[in-house]
């Protein structure tokens, strides 16, 4: 079935024989620095869902699920290619002829893992719509922010979250259309369904420029407040294309679940873009709860092939016992967001008998993987993809030799590789700052070794100094979880007297010591951390919590809790 996705792209780029190279799918010197052609127009749903539709209609592609989405309750939606084409080109009706929306115009996503979420995805692509997606999670506050800040047009969304929109309504300047998806009315909305129902299946889909603005995200904002990072139809949607098999490498034959809430790029690029480019089918559960037995129990029922999950899923399932689970298809496990301790991917490899492989990135770009095959490292986040030239650079933009500590930092002179966002929107200022030399920040310290692997420190601003010594939340974190007691940690500078700050871990304990001695047990982690890792690093301060505080996408708010403790609150 390999054979199927060579075919794809022979067809997409059959007037750009360049593509065609065998060495642009490998690791070759070209693509890391950026010399690969790209073409001047392209659109995700006309160039990649459309030519696999055709394939099914041409009998050159099974007609099975490219969608299948279930609900727990006994609920199925199941949707090939072609029926995939046929649902979305009714949304972009309803986007374009009804909402009166034009390409480059912007439109607000709030929806849980629904279908409809999946079509008005594919929707904004055959229109041009420029989309801006949010967690459900998001409050009344969260949502006037992000209407007034991106100029938004129109917004959909659910019951849930309607009455949030509604409370903030009356400040919406720009606002002139409401969609909500839900079988009853609301006054000043219009009913999604009913409009999707009466639209014709015809559409022709727009044609995009490689540098047209695809979707907007606001970032985590583990500091400060969100910022809206623009990604283009190359650098999301076209960047698959040539760079998917370094962190999926799928076949048709897969059926991947990203269990990502919708309001993350993960979202895009575990359950939309890099599946579909492979013509995988993408699994979604509506999980309306994350529960360690549902996802078990959703492995274990389903033909899953492929999971990727935040590293707050994995160290969630381990702690629970696998001897009545059975995942019988399930060959790939991927985790990205933030790093993944060692031991919690060592508990998982003895769990299940699968290696669990990391990537790194933010929203702005996704920037390392572990690949197939790839030598492990435990605690490293694997090698830069060959799209980017990666390095660890100092204060002054002078490349580091291996394994000294820097920032992560990626070549962007004198050409922007694909893959990177283009900007913050309406804040040059912030654009400027993360550019350093020839260099784009990426914010984040690390180190490289001699085989070219990468390993994260921290964040900058998350790096502890105890009397000169630079100690990584990362290590701290990574030897507090071994112990049986850890079910995670967040470790941060704590002001002291006589070393200026020290380290301080916030402990969530496993159910099975929550009654035990508090006093004996700081001591016993002390002292495991000692004898795990460099003994200057064990945390002098241990607070335990019940939980963590964590931004919408799952990561520490580290800044929250360091804030705390130096009387910033």
């Amino acid at each position: 079935m390999l054979q199927t996705a060579k075919f794809l792209r022979t067809w997409l780029f059959h007037k750009q024989p360049r593509f065609l190279a065998p060495e642009l799918f490998s690791h070759d010197e070209s693509i890391r620095q950026g010399e690969q052609q790209v073409p001047e127009y392209f659109n995700f749903a006309s160039d990649v869902l459309d030519k696999w539709s055709q394939m099914e209609k041409n009998g050159k592609r099974p007609s099975k699920p490219a969608f299948w989405w279930v609900n727990g309750r006994g609920n199925e939606v199941r949707w090939s290619f072609e029926e995939l084409g046929f649902h979305s080109r009714k949304v972009a009706n309803v986007l374009s002829d009804i909402c009166g929306l034009q390409k480059g115009d912007r439109v607000m996503l709030i929806l849980p893992r629904i279908p409809e979420w999946w079509l008005v995805n594919v929707a904004c692509l055959r229109t041009g719509i420029v989309l801006i997606l949010g967690t459900s999670q998001l409050t009344a506050k969260d949502i006037l922010y992000r209407l007034q800040a991106s100029k938004a047009k129109c917004i959909i969304t659910n019951d849930m979250v309607a009455s949030a929109v509604d409370a903030v309504a009356s400040d919406f300047q720009f606002l002139k259309t409401k969609l909500i998806v839900s079988e009853g009315r609301r006054d000043g909305w219009l009913n999604f369904n009913e409009l999707y129902k009466a639209q014709p299946a015809d559409h022709i889909c727009v044609k995009t420029k490689i540098q047209d603005p695809m979707v907007i995200y606001f970032t985590s904002g583990t500091t400060g407040s969100p910022k809206m990072a623009e990604h283009t139809q190359g650098s999301l949607g076209f960047r698959p294309v040539i760079s998917e098999r370094y962190w999926l490498d799928l076949t048709p034959e897969d059926i991947m679940w990203c269990s990502s809430d919708t309001g993350w790029i993960v979202a895009s690029l575990g359950s939309v873009l890099d599946p579909w480019v492979f013509g995988s089918c993408v699994f979604v559960h509506s999980l309306p709860q994350v529960e360690s037995t549902t996802i078990l129990n959703t492995l274990s029922r389903f033909p899953i092939t492929a999971l990727f999950g935040a590293p707050t899923l994995f160290r969630m399932l381990v702690q629970h016992d696998f001897t009545s689970y059975k995942f019988m298809s399930l060959q790939h496990c991927v985790s990205g967001g933030e790093p993944l301790n060692p031991e919690v991917m060592e508990q998982w490899k003895r769990k299940t008998g699968l290696t669990i492989y990391e990537i790194y990135g933010q929203t702005e770009t996704v920037l390392c993987s572990v690949f197939k095959g790839m030598k492990i490292k435990p605690g490293s986040m694997g090698k830069a993809v060959p799209l980017y030239d990666v390095q660890i650079i100092d204060e002054n933009a002078n490349v580091l030799p291996p394994g000294q500590e820097g920032e992560i930092a990626i070549r962007i002179k004198p050409k922007r590789p694909l893959g990177l966002f283009s900007k913050y929107i309406d804040n040059p200022e912030k654009t400027a700052a993360s550019e350093r030399g020839n260099f784009f920040v990426m914010g984040d310290r690390g180190t490289m070794d001699e085989d070219g692997y990468f390993w994260f420190l921290g964040r900058a601003d998350d790096v502890i100094n105890s009397s000169g010594y630079r100690i990584g939340p990362f290590e701290v974190e990574s030897a507090l979880i071994e112990h049986p007691a850890v079910v995670e940690s967040a470790a941060v500078s704590s002001p002291d007297p006589l070393r200026g700050e020290v380290v301080k871990a916030f402990v969530v304990l496993s159910p099975a010591f929550s009654s035990c001695d508090l006093e004996k047990l700081t001591l016993e982690l002390q002292e495991h951390v000692k004898k795990v890792t460099a003994p200057y690093k064990y945390p002098r301060k241990i607070e335990f919590v019940q939980q963590l505080p964590k931004t919408i996408t799952g990561k520490i708010k580290r800044n929250e809790l360091r804030n705390k403790e130096w009387g910033r609150m």
